[in-house]
């Protein structure tokens, strides 16, 4: 579930950049007194090693795992490398939910969700839908077959040394070795992704700990052997963060023509008063109970010409989850296929990436006219799409935030800025 900073990694913004890579050559700050022998050929690694394992004895930790499990810790370079690089914010959001929702995925999805007899208890137990939940383990490793191989423990002192975010990795540390020593899971065990994800369906070690269950009746917890685990304890996180039994999580809706773009992800309205405004349903077959009275929010996750929507609150308890918009539009995509609902109306576009380099022109752009994007990062979050609505509202332009490569080329030119765009790493929407 990597929500990491992420997950993480977030759709808002991107997390404060913080100290640079850790360096395998940098000058060692004062050790600890401490009798933990050197263990690694890196001098500042060894040091916070060191320092945590000291602090952690001293806030009352247990010594003997904490000095068996940091014996000859060494940093991974392979997680200082794709720190901040995931799949879901380096592509167009049509091609992620293009490959992430197919027909062959849905089929699989069946078969995996008829091989989990707990799922319709799962489900009365904690208000989650089968469909969701299923999605949710799809993409999270792929109904359990892509775990990750990294130890976690390594991945989280790894992140924990480097020093971004620091707090949060030696968090999960403390956890981990909690886990360790109560004896739910072996160190040899735990095994994740390289942001420290575990599972199934993906926990930090802190949510694993807190919010894990036994969904099998064994009496364990074991979100990495048994599916009835690792699924009850999405449905207990999902619930916990506010899911409301028998509501939609997202709904396709036609747009009429003349229709006000720059509403996209603004206020809050019923499904009815969307409809006043001429967003209407595109299969209201498959509204439910709950959706009447449901604040939505609409989005147009690429632009006026592609798919719209209405997100629900449960859209964004899936983005607690993992705070990517096409994370939970994929997920919610997914588990609506299983539910029964037809395609799309309106296909995905075709969409032309934009490389780092144009995306920072385009929020320096804006800066300039003086619409105000937030830093100039080249991620189009929240604030960069607001400030782009902004500028294309007061141009008589649709202002649905989409950054093409003709809107950027609008922006240079009136911000007096020479290089159009040209094609390259892709557009991350988060």
């Amino acid at each position: 579930m990597d929500r990491r900073a992420f997950l993480l990694l977030t759709f808002a913004g991107a997390a404060d950049p913080g100290p640079g890579p850790l360096s395998l050559t940098a000058p060692a700050p004062p050790a600890p007194d401490t009798d933990l022998p050197v263990r690694s050929s890196d001098p500042a690694f060894d040091a916070w090693a060191a320092d945590f394992v000291a602090r952690s004895e001293q806030a009352g930790g247990p010594s003997a795992v904490l000095r068996r499990e940091f014996a000859g810790l060494t940093p991974d370079p392979r997680v200082i490398a794709l720190d901040s690089r995931q799949p879901e914010f380096s592509k167009p959001v049509s091609d992620y939910i293009k490959g992430a929702v197919t027909d062959a995925r849905t089929a699989s999805a069946r078969t995996h969700m008829a091989a989990v007899p707990q799922l319709p208890a799962i489900t009365r137990q904690y208000g989650v839908p089968s469909e969701v939940l299923v999605s949710v383990w799809a993409m999270e490793t792929g109904f359990g077959a892509i775990m990750g191989d990294f130890d976690v423990l390594r991945s989280l002192a790894t992140l924990a040394a480097e020093g971004r975010r620091r707090a949060w990795a030696e968090a999960q540390i403390t956890a981990l070795i909690k886990i360790i020593d109560t004896g739910e899971a072996t160190r040899a065990q735990l095994k994740g992704s390289w942001a420290g994800a575990m599972g199934q369906t993906q926990f930090e070690p802190e949510t694993f700990l807190t919010t894990a269950v036994d969904g099998d009746g064994d009496g364990k917890r074991d979100i990495w052997g048994s599916a009835a685990d690792a699924l009850a304890s999405a449905a207990n996180l999902l619930a916990k963060e506010g899911w409301t039994p028998g509501q939609s999580w997202q709904s396709e809706v036609i747009l009429p023509a003349g229709f006000d773009f720059s509403l996209a992800e603004g206020d809050r309205r019923t499904p009815a008063a969307w409809a006043a405004l001429g967003a209407r349903r595109a299969a209201p077959e498959m509204a439910r109970a709950g959706d009447a009275e449901a604040a939505a929010q609409l989005l147009l996750p690429t632009g006026a010409g592609g798919p719209a929507f209405l997100a629900f609150p449960n859209h964004f308890v899936i983005r607690k989850y993992n705070n990517s918009v096409a994370y939970a539009l994929a997920v919610g995509l997914l588990a609506d296929r299983l539910a029964g609902a037809p395609p799309l109306t309106r296909p995905w576009p075709a969409e032309i990436p934009l490389s780092l380099a144009d995306r920072i022109a385009a929020q320096e752009s804006l800066a300039k006219l003086g619409f105000d994007p937030g830093s100039a990062d080249g991620l189009i979050g929240a604030n960069s799409r607001t400030a782009l609505r902004a500028w294309q509202k007061a141009r008589g332009l649709p202002a649905d935030g989409y950054l093409s490569p003709d809107t950027l080329r609008r922006l240079q030119t009136e911000a007096g800025q020479a290089n159009a765009a040209a094609p390259g790493p892709a557009q991350p929407y988060r």
